[in-house]
């Protein structure tokens, strides 16, 4: 029997194919990532993760500046073709969802915790990682498409200066969600008992 949890992550794929109509109000998915983050584990309960999310104009900026920097950077006319035809494809989606690591709460547990004090980063990102999970399975859910991507540090400038959240947010990840245009391609799976193991 599958379990409704197991189900709804069978659900969650990349999807590049995304569009603006998506078929819940934008307030749906500010309450999905808010429960998300609420509900994500984290050591010591740090609950370090930040998220903001990106519509209308906010959203088609972000990947336009990231064009132009890719312009400097991508000199092989094809390969920055190639480039151009991606990130117009997230812009094309209704929004961004960027994920963040507070770094000041992972410090102040590092100095209390000194013996940890390596692993509270670790850790960190095995927490964001968590809540991108239950962000991206929630849209699924609901209908909604998305895709994860990590253009960290060429982004990192821009959403510094234009979003004016703290410096001690680092930022981890871009997740581009809208509306699904066409479904994701057919997924591959590895042997399963060459990943799992049991000991009895």
């Amino acid at each position: 029997m599958k379990h409704d949890v197991l189900s709804a992550a069978s659900l969650r794929r990349t999807i590049y194919a995304l569009g603006k109509n998506i078929p819940v109000p934008e307030s749906r998915i500010r309450e999905i990532v808010e429960e998300a983050l609420r509900q994500a584990p984290s050591p010591f309960n740090v609950q370090s993760s930040r998220a903001l999310i990106l519509f209308g104009s906010n959203h088609d900026e972000l990947w336009d500046h990231l064009l132009g920097v890719m312009k400097d950077i991508v000199k092989d006319p094809v390969a920055f073709a190639q480039t151009e035809a991606k990130l117009a494809a997230f812009k094309g989606a209704k929004g961004t969802v960027l994920f963040f690591e507070d770094q000041a709460p992972i410090k102040a547990m590092q100095e209390a915790f000194p013996l940890y004090a390596d692993k509270f980063p670790v850790w960190s990102l095995q927490a964001s990682g968590m809540a991108q999970f239950l962000v991206w399975t929630a849209f699924a859910q609901e209908g909604v498409g998305a895709n994860l991507q990590h253009y960290d540090p060429l982004v990192d400038e821009w959403i510094y200066k234009k979003t004016g959240v703290p410096a001690s947010w680092k930022v981890i990840s871009q997740m581009t969600f809208g509306e699904i245009l066409a479904p994701a391609g057919e997924k591959s799976y590895q042997p399963i008992e060459t990943r799992v193991s049991v000991l009895a």
